[in-house]
């Protein structure tokens, strides 16, 4: 049994994978597997891992060629390891060589978690940088975060197997076992790592370490690029669904998160209002109430308070006030120059000035 099984979902991905294996290859932490899950590759992906193993065992090829969507390939994956930790890690990105040690101290120092993610460089196609990914730090601010966006980045997460194989914690399905079974949500795909990370954020099993762990990798062919649209509107069937369970475990009157939301960094359009102060002050209530208070849930609520407003000026006078006192994370700057830009005309030239002012 290896201490990490790295589960790495690919479909024609030759392009980037010999990086991505190789960023493996150089963990300082030697005690893992590699089992590189193969969705019916036709580029040469699955001949290049078969390379990778002749010279190195602890790299594997397993063919599902028939798995039901990323949830099922990934469920797949769940079902052949064996390890105390399972690391998640994608065909097209690159790790740093630490990034095996920090996951696994922070478990030490968190066992009440069961998933812990952290920060990212991303880069494009080339390997050049194009920014930060900045997800939030604490189990409070997962949990609260996580009613209203993925809390977690993905391809940075590790999860302890132990409790993902009590929990019978799988991809796509609910294993709170909030509601009864007729009535609980499934998710194939497009928000299939947010309604995992959901549900164990609201339970407060959760966080992020503040380290960079990997340089994720945006070159257009994203499932969050190439399927965008349809991406937004799980996300937001999955932020209602958490709430109604988060309601449900906290005793707590049900709110609708949408108003909130910055899922792929987007303000949600909803009946054409401008103003959400009274649905924040519900909102806020019933989260202070769950989560027990705390400086973390407070962060957390500044950025929802600035988002109760969808008028332009005000908004983005919002928006400068909170950054001067908070430090920004992924989405929250996106989702206000994004709704300038969707409602004020002459958007080339205020995407240009947003980009200065944001500089």
């Amino acid at each position: 049994m290896a201490t990490i099984d790295v589960l790495l979902p690919v479909k024609n991905g030759v392009d980037f994978l010999a990086e991505s294996l190789e960023s493996l290859q150089a963990q300082t932490v030697s005690d893992w597997r590699v089992l590189v899950l193969d969705h019916g590759s036709t580029d040469g992906s699955a001949e290049m891992v078969e390379r990778y193993h002749e010279r190195d065992a602890r790299i594997e090829l397993h063919r599902f060629p028939e798995a039901d969507g990323l949830s099922g390939l990934l469920n797949k994956g769940l079902e052949i390891s064996d390890c105390r930790y399972v690391m998640r890690h994608d065909a097209d990105d690159v790790c740093y060589p630490e990034r095996m040690a920090i996951s696994l101290a922070a478990f030490e120092a968190s066992p009440q978690c069961v998933a812990i993610g952290g920060q990212a460089d991303v880069i494009d196609a080339k390997g050049g940088p194009i920014h930060e990914m900045k997800m939030p730090v604490g189990v409070q601010r997962v949990a609260a975060a996580s009613l209203f966006r993925n809390p977690i980045a993905h391809p940075t997460a590790m999860l302890d197997f132990a409790e993902v194989q009590r929990q019978g914690i799988r991809y796509g399905v609910d294993f709170m076992g909030v509601f009864p079974q007729e009535q609980q949500m499934m998710v194939k795909n497009l928000a299939e790592d947010y309604f995992l990370f959901g549900q164990l954020g609201i339970q407060g099993k959760c966080n992020n370490v503040p380290q960079k762990l990997i340089k994720y990798r945006w070159h257009g062919n994203n499932v969050s690029a190439t399927r965008f649209d349809e991406q937004m509107k799980v996300s937001l069937q999955v932020s209602r669904y958490l709430v109604r369970a988060f309601a449900r475990m906290k005793q707590q009157p049900y709110f609708d998160p949408a108003p909130f939301c910055n899922h792929g960094g987007l303000l949600f359009e909803i009946d054409g209002r401008n103003d959400f102060s009274p649905e924040f002050e519900r909102m806020a209530a019933a989260v202070r109430e769950g989560l027990m208070h705390s400086p973390e849930v407070e962060r957390e609520l500044r950025f929802r308070k600035l988002a109760t407003t969808r008028n332009e000026l005000l908004l983005l006078w919002r928006y400068f006030l909170f950054q001067a006192g908070n430090e920004p994370e992924t989405g929250e700057w996106n989702a206000v120059r994004s709704w300038l830009i969707r409602r004020i005309p002459g958007k080339r030239r205020m995407s240009t000035l947003l980009e200065t002012a944001a500089a």
